[in-house]
């Protein structure tokens, strides 16, 4: 598909955390940013004045917008911070702060430290981040201190150093803050336990320790220390609402690419993350043509081989959703849990909203394709034997049994044809009666259309549950239709779609197109025989209140309802209005009948 024109992109961004990449006509990337709300922030670039000049000229520049889809704000700032980095796009130089983050650093070291840094070095130590905020940091790292002596020295502590009492211990010991490992009074293995327990508390897995803090409350409070047990009870708070980790973000994962597809019976999308020290540093999705029928798996190897080359990726691991056959000494993870799945999770999100976006824009564009999409899907969907292509939605109208009326609205090709609706009273039924009301005007809408030798619908659509489907089924089994036309209903509560001997409902995903265009036709209907009732309803109150004036007959009513429209009209107007219509004598009955009503 040709790029779409800015506006129309902007129309179809989703309402998601994520991150908006502004390129130029050469496909030059101009400007990187984030949003809580993708659409409402990308749309105020264009919708607003910009009292800034390189704002302005920034906006005249975009000719193609991409974006990425995220979990939180959070994740959106990090992976904003990371393409800053990576790209360096023009304009984010000059109108951002492009800072880095703090992370959590477990040393690579006998008797390891643990600290707060804002670099991160390739020596093998364990970095935990980046996170958003330093008092975070401080906070995890007061915790840590609290529960756990650890040295901050940065002394080599070798075996042989040790046992050469080289070193003597220092003020931190004697405060109790360091168990003295300088001068063997901490074993190694004492102290690395302690390590793993903290990377238990960084990794956001509080559970012992939340058990020893609140241990330690309550012995502050039975003690009376209420300063030092409210300081507890702080920390508590702070890491019951914590969230450790990024979904985005996990340095562990390095040199990864990241594919998943998404499909339909005509296209597929392949979304591609690809991730750097746990950083995404690129996001891109390939839409793909189905020509034969070909598999996921089929058109996933081609992809991966077609996308990594493009752009060139050198990594040596790649995380699908299945497994696939690729190039010789790359390895093929496929997760199931863990941060590796919340990756793979993320990238077919985005897969999802670049398909939609694509439905989108379709509609707009190129409605043809759009219309064969949602009749296939609809086919599919709905267990049918062919598409969908003429549907009529039947449903009953009456208020406490008054004025019991019908409608049928009929759709073609996926849209309303307004003018094949028609709306039925009910004539054979006494009283409020959906059953037999549905029986009668089924009968009568497809006995007429085969009288007339008309088309008939692929699909009838009957609102109601298994009451109102038996009762059409009646009228299609004595015209001969039972079985030569698909049928179902839809019952409002749960919009469980019924069958025609089926005793089990099938639901579609809420978020399904072929259920969102049943329930577009079960409201059309809807809205449509509320329509009749009212209007059949106020025209029978007004009959009945002109009727009721002695000497005024049909003939004058009509006359009357040509000239002033309604019978508001008609009791606000004078006597000369009346009479220059229906002569004095009546226009005089009319204006003290009017008169004489409370």
């Amino acid at each position: 598909m040709a790029k779409a024109p800015v506006k129309l992109q902007i129309s179809t961004l989703p309402e998601s955390p994520g991150v908006y990449q502004f390129y130029d006509k050469e496909n030059k990337l101009l400007y990187v940013g984030k949003a809580i709300n993708l659409k409402k922030r990308v749309a105020s670039y264009f919708s607003k004045k910009h009292d800034n000049g390189r704002t302005r000229l920034l906006v005249k520049k975009i000719a193609n917008i991409k974006h990425i889809v995220v979990a939180t704000e959070t994740d959106a700032l990090l992976l904003e911070n990371n393409l800053i980095k990576k790209y360096q796009p023009r304009y984010n130089v000059m109108l951002k702060d492009d800072k880095s983050y703090p992370w959590i650093c477990i040393k690579k070291e006998r008797f390891p430290r643990v600290f707060s840094t804002r670099r991160f070095i390739k020596d093998g130590s364990e970095y935990y981040g980046p996170y958003t905020s330093m008092k975070t940091v401080h906070t995890l790292l007061d915790l840590i201190k609290g529960l756990y002596q650890l040295r901050t020295c940065n002394y080599d502590l070798s075996e042989e150093k040790i046992s050469a009492g080289k070193y003597k211990v220092c003020l931190e010991y004697h405060l109790g803050n360091c168990l003295g490992p300088c001068e063997g009074k901490q074993t190694l293995e004492d102290y690395e336990a302690n390590i793993d327990a903290i990377r238990n508390i960084i990794k956001g897995n509080f559970k012992d320790s939340l058990s020893r803090f609140k241990k330690q409350m309550k012995e502050h409070a039975a003690r009376m220390q209420y300063e030092d047990a409210q300081r507890v009870k702080e920390k508590i708070e702070v890491l019951e609402n914590y969230q450790a980790k990024s979904t985005i973000v996990n340095p562990k994962i390095n040199n990864v690419d990241v594919f998943t597809i998404i499909s339909d019976e005509t296209y597929a999308y392949v979304n591609f993350l690809q991730v750097s020290f746990g950083s995404i540093i690129r996001s891109h999705t390939l839409e793909i043509r189905k020509k034969l029928e070909e598999t996921d798996k089929e058109l996933l190897e081609l992809a991966v081989v077609e996308l990594r080359q493009r752009f060139d990726s050198q990594s040596r691991e790649i995380y699908v959703p299945f497994s696939i056959k690729t190039e010789a000494g790359v390895k093929v993870t496929v997760p199931k849990l863990g941060d590796k799945k919340k990756i793979l999770d993320l990238s077919e999100r985005n897969a999802k909203y670049f398909r939609m976006e694509r439905f989108k824009q379709a509609k707009i564009v190129d409605p043809d394709r759009h219309e064969k999409r949602i009749m296939a899907q609809m086919k599919a969907d709905l267990r049918l034997s062919e598409e969908p292509r003429h549907i009529e939605c039947f449903d009953n109208s009456n208020i406490q049994g008054s004025h019991p009326v019908a409608a049928c609205v009929v759709f073609k090709n996926g849209k309303p044809s307004k003018r094949d609706y028609r709306k039925y009273n009910i004539k054979t039924v006494e009283g409020p009666d959906d059953f037999a009301s549905m029986e009668e005007v089924v009968y009568r809408r497809y006995k007429r259309l085969l009288e007339e030798e008309q088309p008939l619908p692929q699909l009838i659509i009957i609102d109601g549950g298994k009451g109102q489907l038996s009762s059409a089924l009646k009228s299609l089994e004595k015209l001969g239709l039972r079985g030569k036309i698909a049928i179902v209903g839809i019952a409002k509560r749960l919009e469980e779609l019924f069958y025609p001997d089926d005793p089990i409902p099938l639901y579609l995903d809420k978020k399904s197109e072929t259920l969102k265009v049943i329930q577009q036709l079960r409201n059309e209907a809807h809205r449509f025989g509320i329509e009749f009732h009212r209007n059949k309803r106020s025209k029978d109150a007004l009959n009945t209140e002109l009727e009721s004036i002695s000497g005024i007959g049909e003939k004058t009513i009509v006359e009357l309802l040509k000239r002033f429209k309604s019978t508001k009209r008609i009791a606000s107007a004078n006597f000369e209005e009346l009479a220059a219509v229906v002569g004095a004598d009546r226009a005089k009955k009319i204006v003290t009948h009017f008169q004489q009503m409370p």
